[in-house]
């Protein structure tokens, strides 16, 4: 077969990436940094070759590197994960080792060690643009140091232009891994590989440890009813969605799915559960470059090889982000979405699975890592917003709905400082599993007509009070939307198991003008982070002022909560209140120890929270929704949703943050009537409404 251009520049490229490892003229300085880069972009080649070996000619789940033996395929993951895994403090991804050895070309070739590492993904997938284009970018970089001193102004073009250059190679990608289901290599891999040859985990190019392992092996060991039960319960979910908000969900050709590998059992039965229903999956890959965000745990992804390297580079992308940059991206995207208009159309948003159980991170700040400046975080802010803005143009937020669910992973079984055996570990864990099951398949009837006991009484309300006790210092005050007619309207929403998998809230989009107060939670885990002492001030339902204990220096406190909760706002409003009722979920926590581990999607069911950022029904506000009893929930709006009318760029954030205050931590809830009178819904920690006793008897146990 004759060479293509492509493949020309292909064989050219690794030609001269193979010279420096024979001949690297660079300075002193740099040739270990070389070297090293170098050796790891040639074992990643050698698997690339692997990859390529028959394409065209067979499914991906029928090429070389899916008939590796169990040794071969650990040999390449070594190869490819070992170093930031097991020897991050002395690596070149590191900031710090980069600051120490590489003076001022740190911040570039500490960098580009770690955007070589996305080439993972174009290596196991036989992606050769993709690969060609990194190498090429390495080999553009290395030219640029061959004298003394290293031309750095030109390595920092040559990375600008790079990302520039291939901005829409990455969007278009992007946006068909959304919205186009055919010859998806996720898809391949659950469909049709040997499950029971756990070998196929390697297959994806994602990191693998014993949780990813180990899941799957324990579900190989489910029955067939099991796997189809919770197979059925993910996708009822997203089917009630579309059911329950009265969007067509007939319109939609395909569903995207997000999932930890290790659950493909499960999702083998999903997706065969999603065609009946005449939905195709989409699934991306985990983004492992800077251009798509370090560390996102979206698509099809695996837990972390360390999220002290994630956190490090998850602002790469500031190496090269600028207004100009920004416009080309998001002309980009609108051109991405033009092109496959018809798909997007057809697309019913996302199914995602997500686990828990990985121990707590809390990171440590490095002043050697790359940030955004305050421009580019005004940059970033605007960036959500606009690509939010041209995704809800072609898939309206009001003709599609979602699911989400979470299941745990081995490691939550580790009980730090206490040595247990592998009989009792694994033990421990399918306890723990089979408690998830049983959280995620409550009886919604029982929950929802106790759930609307506790409507009744906040419907009377103007304001809702929350206290903290037990050393927690809440003292908020919530304006609650007036109701014109009592009968026929509702300011919350009976939450049961329908999208958001389990069961068990009550919440409102708060009036903000009259909203007011201090949020304190002692300990928190937001977006996979540890917060300790984290305390908000909200004044007219706006944060206004913002501190946690993680750091000796307050300042560093409030820089990683503005950038990991206020996603580099100034402010942000709060979008909702709500009443978690699974107290179920509250005593399997405190039952197992594992509170702290539990995701934002069960322990918001476990407390009261509020959310920080958009309300529950961004993009959808003009949808009606009504309650079971027939109530339409018309507290679907709030000032800042309002500005969409003049200008759609200031009524949204594109981010939601919930934060929940553990029962242990809670005084009272109290609803506040028009006319004085006083009710409270919770009193030291315990349900007091009639009809609502049931609640409780978790609590008690628990205790």
């Amino acid at each position: 077969m004759e060479h293509t251009i492509l493949e020309e520049r292909h064989e050219l490229v690794t030609g001269r990436i193979r010279e420096i490892l024979t001949d690297n003229p660079v300075p002193v300085r740099y040739r270990d940094y070389f070297l090293d880069q170098a050796k790891f972009l040639m074992a990643a080649e050698a698997i690339f070759q692997k990859a390529v070996k028959n394409a065209g000619e067979c499914s991906v789940t029928e090429d070389a590197l899916s008939k590796r033996s169990m040794d071969e395929c650990i040999a390449d993951h070594e190869a490819m994960y070992a170093g930031i895994r097991d020897h991050y403090d002395t690596s070149w991804q590191n900031p710090e080792m980069a600051a120490a050895q590489l003076g001022d070309a740190a911040r570039i070739l500490c960098f580009l060690a770690a955007e070589l590492r996305s080439g993972i993904a174009y290596v196991f997938e036989g992606r050769l643009l993709e690969w060609t284009i990194l190498l090429e970018l390495f080999a553009e970089v290395y030219s640029c140091f061959l004298e003394e001193p290293a031309d750095l102004q030109e390595a920092q073009q040559t990375i600008y232009w790079h990302f520039h250059d291939y901005t829409q190679l990455f969007i278009d990608t992007q946006v068909n891994n959304l919205v186009c289901p055919k010859d998806n290599f996720f898809t391949d891999i659950i469909m049709h590989a040997d499950l029971n040859d756990l070998t196929y985990l390697y297959r994806y190019g994602l990191p693998v440890s014993e949780n990813e392992l180990q899941t799957a092996a324990f579900l190989n060991q489910m029955s067939e009813d099991e796997i189809q039960a919770m197979a059925d319960t993910y996708t009822e979910g997203y089917r009630i969605g579309f059911e329950v908000t009265g969007k067509d969900l007939s319109k939609k050709k395909t569903v995207s799915i997000h999932y930890c590998i290790g659950f493909e059992r499960m999702l083998r039965a999903a997706i065969k559960n999603f065609e009946k229903i005449g939905l195709e999956p989409t699934i991306a890959r985990e983004p492992s470059s800077s251009f798509g965000g370090i560390g996102a745990k979206r698509g099809a992804y695996s837990t972390s090889v360390n999220r002290q390297y994630e956190y490090d580079h998850r602002e790469d992308r500031a190496l090269y982000f600028d207004k100009a940059f920004l416009e080309n991206r998001l002309t980009c995207l609108e051109n991405a979405y033009q092109e496959r208009e018809k798909e997007a159309r057809e697309h019913g948003g996302p199914a995602v699975l997500e686990v828990f159980g990985e121990a707590p991170f809390s990171p440590e700040a490095k002043q050697t890592a790359i940030r955004f400046t305050e421009a580019q975080q005004k940059l970033s802010v605007y960036q959500m917003s606009r690509a939010g803005e041209i995704t809800n143009r072609f898939i309206p937020g009001e003709e599609r709905s979602f699911t989400i669910i979470a299941y745990p992973i081995p490691e939550i079984a580790a009980d730090p400082g206490v040595e247990i055996s592998n009989t009792a570990y694994r033990k421990r864990f399918e306890e723990i599993f089979a408690e998830t099951v049983k959280i995620n398949t409550l009886d919604y009837k029982t929950y929802q007509r106790i759930q609307q006991c506790i409507i009744d009484v906040l419907d009377t309300a103007k304001t809702v009070e929350i206290k903290g006790t037990n050393g927690n210092e809440t003292d908020l005050c919530v304006k609650v939307h007036p109701l014109t007619d009592p009968e026929k309207q509702t300011a919350f929403e009976n939450c049961v198991a329908d999208v958001n998998i389990p069961v068990g809230e009550v919440f409102t989009s708060p009036v903000l003008e009259g909203t007011n107060g201090v949020l304190h939670v002692s300990e928190v885990f937001l977006n996979g982070l540890k917060f300790v002492d984290l305390k908000m001030q909200f004044t007219d339902g706006f944060v206004t002022s913002y501190s946690c204990g993680n750091f000796e220096d307050p300042r560093e406190g409030e820089k990683y909560i503005r950038e990991n909760v206020l996603m580099h706002h100034d402010t942000l409003p709060m979008g909702e209140f709500a009443i978690g009722t699974n107290t179920t979920a509250y005593r399997m926590g405190r039952e197992y120890g594992i509170t702290h581990k539990l995701p934002i999607l069960i322990a918001e069911k476990t407390g009261p929270h509020f959310a920080v950022g958009d309300t529950c029904y961004s993009h959808a506000e003009d949808t009606a929704v009504y309650n079971p009893d027939g109530k339409e929930i018309i507290a679907r709006d709030n000032t800042v949703s309002l500005k969409r009318k003049e200008n759609l760029q200031e009524a949204y954030f594109n981010c939601h943050t919930d934060i929940t205050i553990p029962f242990d931590e809670l005084g009272s809830i109290t609803a506040a009537a028009q006319d004085g009178t006083r009710q409270d819904v919770i009193r030291d920690g315990r349900f007091v409404i009639p009809g609502t006793e049931e609640l409780n008897l978790p609590l008690t146990a628990s205790e």
